[in-house]
C-alpha cells in the first residue's frame, strides 16, 4: 500500500465523521442552548431557526436564557403570572409566542418590545388579564388572541385595541367583566359604542369641579365666619367702652381779665 493509498484509507472516514458532526450540530442544538424544562428542536421551514416548547413545565416566569434563533416559543400551561417589559427583546426571529392559559394579568407598555417587525402571531388567551398599557400592542403586525380574559373595558384597552393591526378580530372576543359603564358589564366590547377616554375625562371634570366647589364653599364659609366673628367682637368692644364709667369733665378756666388802671 503506497503512502497515499494510505492516506487516503484514514483521511476519507475523518472527513465523513466531521461532516456528521456539522451537520448534527446543524439539525439538533445541544441541549445547553435550550432553557430547563423546555424541548427545543430546528424548525422544518428553517434550519436557522427553533422550535422551543416549554409547555405544562410549571414555569412561574418566562424563561430568561431563551435562544436567540427561536421562531416559535410554547410557553403555554404554565402559571407565569407577569410579562416583564422586554422579556422577548433578543428574539428577533420569533414569529409565533404562544402564552395562553396562564395567570397573566396585566401588560405593561414594553412587555413585546423588539418583536415588532417578526411576530405574526401572539396567544394570549384563558389568562387573567384585566388591562393592559394603551401602547402594549401598539406597534406589533401580529395577530393577537385576547379572549377568554377578565377585562375591564376602560379607556386604556380602547385605544390599544384600536392601535392593534387586526383590531376588529380581537376587539370581537373581548368580552367586559367590568366596565367603566355599568351597562356594559358582561357584555361584548364591541357593543360599547361610547367612546371611553372622553368619559374618562368627563369624569375627571366632574371631579374637578366637585372639589373646586368644595373648597370655594370652605372659603366662603370662612370669611362669612371671619366677618360675623368680627362683628361680634366689635360688638363686645363696644359694649365694654360704653360700661366704663364716665370721666368728670373739667371747669372751665376763667378767662384772663386784664384791667387797665
Amino acid at each position: 500500500m503506497t503512502p497515499l493509498d494510505l492516506w487516503l484509507s484514514r483521511s476519507i472516514p475523518m472527513c465523513l465523521l466531521l461532516h456528521s458532526l456539522v451537520l448534527m450540530a446543524i439539525c439538533f442544538p445541544s441541549a445547553s442552548m435550550c432553557p430547563k424544562g423546555c424541548a427545543c428542536q430546528r424548525a422544518d421551514y428553517s434550519l436557522h431557526g427553533l422550535n422551543v416548547t416549554c409547555s405544562l413545565s410549571r414555569l412561574r416566569e418566562i424563561p430568561p436564557d431563551l435562544p436567540p434563533d427561536t421562531v416559535l416559543l410554547q410557553l403555554d400551561r404554565n402559571h407565569i403570572q407577569a410579562v416583564p417589559d422586554r422579556a422577548f427583546q433578543g428574539l428577533r426571529m420569533l414569529r409565533r409566542l404562544n402564552l395562553s392559559h396562564n395567570a397573566v394579568e396585566t401588560l405593561g407598555e414594553g412587555a413585546f418590545l423588539g418583536l415588532e417587525a417578526s411576530l405574526e402571531e401572539l396567544d394570549l388567551s384563558h389568562n387573567r388579564i384585566t388591562s393592559v398599557h394603551k401602547d402594549a400592542f401598539a406597534r406589533l403586525k401580529a395577530r393577537v388572541l385576547v379572549d377568554d380574559n377578565p377585562w375591564h373595558c376602560d379607556c386604556a384597552l380602547q385605544q390599544a385595541l384600536g392601535g392593534m393591526a387586526h383590531n376588529h378580530e380581537a376587539a370581537a372576543r373581548v368580552h367586559c367583566r367590568s366596565s367603566e359603564l355599568r351597562d356594559q358589564e358582561g357584555r361584548p366590547f364591541l357593543a360599547v359604542d361610547a367612546d371611553l377616554c372622553n368619559l374618562a375625562r368627563r369624569t375627571t371634570d366632574y371631579a374637578m369641579l366637585v372639589t373646586m366647589f368644595g373648597w370655594f364653599a370652605m372659603v366662603i364659609s370662612y370669611v362669612v365666619y371671619y366677618v360675623r366673628q368680627n362683628q361680634e367682637d366689635a360688638r363686645r368692644h363696644l359694649e365694654y367702652l360704653k360700661s366704663l364709667p364716665s370721666k368728670p369733665k373739667k371747669p372751665d378756666e376763667p378767662e384772663d381779665i386784664s384791667t387797665v388802671v
